[in-house]
């Protein structure tokens, strides 16, 4: 399940998005930054998957900020605020490379999908860590994929992944915000 979301969703929507961020932070471009996040927030599937990417990037801005990165400042109440957007920020900031910072994004989010699986399963540690290390592989396959995605090729269709995230947001109770 984590290999087909990330490949058929992460590499061709937030990683191209990502990488595109990332040039503008780069090149001072903040109208580029700005229209990419706001892409990004528009291609997620439910209100509250926009929710938890702008809550998400505002905190990671927030935590930029207290670290002395002034770029983050305008993004703690930016209502485009995106994870990958300040992501990528942090990552110029630090003269990460893009494809070091691409492949980390990949890494964070497959780890943050294994851990949702470990708590709600219960899979345990050990074979949380057995379906990360089989991951590795697929995870550089779907970095360096996303650098070759063209601007009118970026966006997903996992239409089950978005229905299921629709009915998750009106269900009585849940675990997890998503």
């Amino acid at each position: 399940w984590i290999s087909g979301i990330s490949g058929a969703g992460l590499s061709m929507l937030d990683l191209p998005v990502l990488i595109r961020l990332y040039g503008g932070w780069q090149s001072g471009d903040h109208t580029v930054v700005e229209d990419w996040s706001r892409f990004l927030l528009a291609n997620r599937e439910s209100g509250e998957l926009v929710i938890e990417d702008s809550q998400v990037g505002r905190a990671l801005a927030r935590l930029l900020s207290d670290i002395d990165i002034q770029e983050a400042l305008p993004w703690i109440n930016h209502s485009q605020a995106t994870l990958a957007t300040l992501f990528s920020l942090a990552a110029v900031s630090w003269a990460i490379q893009v494809l070091d910072a691409v492949r980390g994004y990949v890494w964070m989010w497959s780890e943050n999908q294994v851990i949702a699986a470990v708590r709600l399963v219960p899979l345990g540690q050990s074979a949380g860590q057995r379906i990360l290390s089989k991951m590795i592989l697929p995870m550089s396959e779907v970095a360096d994929r996303a650098f070759s995605i063209q601007d009118d090729e970026i966006g997903r269709s996992l239409p089950a992944w978005g229905l299921a995230g629709i009915f998750h947001e009106t269900q009585y109770t849940r675990l997890f915000r998503s």
